[in-house]
């Protein structure tokens, strides 16, 4: 079969086994709406302090409820032999990684889907802009990317629960500022400021660094 044939198998069989469980979209959707509600009773957001305040409880969100689908795609395979299994068919090993990538991508995407009009009309705030899904995309990538390969990783471990943070959390740090910072930008009515860094463009070069790199180093990290 040809690589993009594989890539399209591998990620059909992951939505239609999450399509019976719902466990993943469950958990995730919940805990992002969660994490939203309590932002926005913990802190008196007034019009000065709003854009400092509500761009961390979005990304806060996102990269939590991330993290917890994130190590539940492949370590439930692993629990159940699947991905043994998958490892002994003759597919290409960066089929697997970009398969599970999207469909990380594809569930984080259905649970921003679900929280950015929860978190526009929690704190009052205009988001449905080209900008912003382009950061959302941006940042999407960078987690889903890193958090992909190390949840390979941690899967293999009896204590992936608590391995996966330390691993990935580090590795994210930047793509997580970009994120945080171009989303403020956004909600100031002058715009950035002339010296400030272009965030969006350091997070596209952060997500093309470790896509290249997990890439690569996948193989290695799932036949281990």
């Amino acid at each position: 079969m040809s690589f993009w044939v594989q890539v399209w198998a591998i990620l059909w069989k992951d939505v239609r086994c999450e399509l019976r469980s719902k466990q993943v979209w469950l958990g995730m959707g919940l805990f992002a709406l969660l994490v939203l509600v309590i932002f926005n009773f913990a802190f008196d957001l007034r019009v000065d302090n709003k854009a400092a305040v509500a761009p961390g409880a979005l990304w806060v969100a996102f990269i939590f409820a991330s993290l917890l689908g994130l190590g539940r795609t492949i370590a439930a395979e692993r629990e159940k032999g699947s991905l043994d299994r998958l490892l002994l068919c003759p597919v290409d090993r960066r089929a697997i990684y970009l398969a599970k990538l999207l469909g990380n991508m594809l569930f984080i995407g259905v649970v921003e889907i679900i929280a950015l009009p929860v978190f526009a009309a929690l704190f009052n705030i205009p988001l449905f802009t080209g900008p912003l899904l382009l950061i959302v995309l941006a940042g999407t990538l960078g987690i889903a990317s890193v958090g992909t390969l190390f949840s390979a990783m941690a899967a293999a471990t009896s204590a992936r629960d608590v391995l996966l943070p330390i691993l990935v959390f580090p590795l994210i740090v930047p793509v997580v500022i970009g994120a945080v910072r171009a989303t403020g930008s956004l909600m100031v009515p002058t715009g950035p400021s002339p010296g400030e860094p272009p965030w969006l463009g350091l997070m596209i070069a952060f997500d093309i660094i470790f896509l290249s790199v997990s890439m690569l180093t996948f193989e290695y990290v799932i036949e281990e």
